[in-house]
C-alpha cells in the first residue's frame, strides 16, 4: 500500500504523506497553487499546523473577527482548532505554497519563527528558497526510507528559512528572546547533564556570554545556570539510587561526575545525606 498521495491538476500540485511515524515533527501534506480570482477555502477547522507563503498576488486571511490583507512575500499560519477562511483577490489572485505538519515540538519550532496563536503573520524575502523546498517535496513520488528522511529534512529547512527571516529585536521582543534562550539552555542541560558540561558550554550553545546567561536565568527562574544544572543532576541521582543494581560509581557517571567521591560530597551537600545513607533510608522506609 502506498504511503503517499499525489495529484496535479489545473494549477495545483499536492502531496500528502500517509505514513506519519515521526513524533517531534511530521510532514502531513504540502502543495503549490496558482489560485483563480476569488478562490477561497473555509470557513473550516484544520487538525494540523499549516503555513501558507504567498509567492505572487494578494488575498485575505480571516481568523475569528480578525482580517489580514496579505500580499507577495508574506505568509500566514493556521493553528489546529481555529476556524479560518482565506480568499484570493479578485483582480490579483495569489499564488502560494503550503506545508502542513504536526508533532510535539511544532509549537516550539514555530516560536523560533515568532509564530503562534497570537502572531499568525510573517514576512520572508527567501521566496525562491521556500518555493524550492516545497517543489523538492513534490518531486518525491516514492516513499522509501530515504524519501521519508528527505521529506523530513526539507520540512526542517523550510521552517529554518522562515525562522531566519525573523529579526529578533531585543528591545521590542525582550520577553520572547529571554524565553527562547532559557528554553534552549534547559533543552541543552536535559540532553547533556550526564556529560561533564559546565556553564560555559551552555552559554556557548545558545550564543551568549556566561554572565548574561546567568542574569537571564536569575530573572526567569531565580536560579543560576549552575544551580539549575545541579538540581537536574541531583533529581536524576535520586531516581537512579533507587536501583540497587547500580553502584554509586554508576550513578555518579550517569549524572555527569567522573569522580564518585566528588559526586558523593556534592550529593551530601545538596541532600544532607551521602548517597549510601540516602539509599539505606529509602529501603528502610520501603521507598
Amino acid at each position: 500500500m502506498s504511503s503517499y498521495i499525489y495529484f496535479e491538476d489545473d494549477g495545483i500540485k499536492y502531496l500528502e504523506s500517509t505514513k506519519k511515524e515521526y513524533v517531534d515533527l511530521c510532514l502531513c501534506f504540502c502543495g503549490i497553487e496558482v489560485c483563480k480570482s476569488s478562490h477561497s477555502f473555509g470557513p473550516a477547522i484544520r487538525e494540523q499546523y499549516i503555513i501558507h507563503y504567498i509567492l505572487d498576488g494578494k488575498g485575505i486571511y480571516k481568523v475569528g473577527d480578525k482580517v489580514y490583507n496579505l500580499e507577495k512575500n508574506q505568509g500566514f499560519l493556521i493553528c489546529p482548532g481555529d476556524l479560518t477562511y482565506y480568499e484570493a483577490d479578485n483582480d490579483d489572485p495569489w499564488t502560494y505554497i503550503w506545508v502542513a505538519f504536526n508533532g510535539i515540538k511544532s509549537e516550539q519550532y514555530l516560536k523560533y519563527a515568532n509564530l503562534s496563536h497570537e502572531n499568525l503573520i510573517f514576512e520572508s524575502n527567501h521566496k525562491e528558497l521556500l518555493k524550492d523546498y516545497v517543489l523538492d517535496m513534490l518531486k518525491i513520488n516514492r516513499m522509501r526510507n530515504c524519501d521519508e528522511l528527505r521529506l523530513q529534512g526539507l520540512l526542517y529547512l523550510f521552517l529554518s528559512t522562515i525562522s531566519d527571516s525573523v529579526d529578533y529585536n531585543v528591545s521590542e521582543n525582550k520577553d520572547l528572546s529571554y524565553t527562547l534562550y532559557i528554553e534552549k539552555s534547559i533543552e541543552f542541560i536535559n540532553n547533556n547533564f550526564a556529560n561533564n558540561i559546565k556553564v560555559t558550554d551552555i552559554a556557548n550553545y545558545v550564543g551568549l556570554n556566561r554572565s548574561y546567561l546567568s542574569s537571564l536565568f536569575k530573572k526567569s527562574l531565580n536560579l543560576s545556570p549552575q544551580e539549575f544544572l545541579l538540581s537536574v543532576r541531583m533529581n536524576k541521582a535520586y531516581e537512579l539510587l533507587k536501583k540497587l543494581e547500580l553502584s554509586i560509581g554508576d550513578v555518579s557517571r550517569s549524572v555527569g561526575y567522573i569522580d564518585p567521591l566528588t559526586f558523593s560530597k556534592t550529593f551530601k551537600k545538596y541532600s544532607g545525606y551521602s548517597p549510601k545513607q540516602y539509599r539505606e533510608n529509602l529501603y528502610k522506609n520501603n521507598l
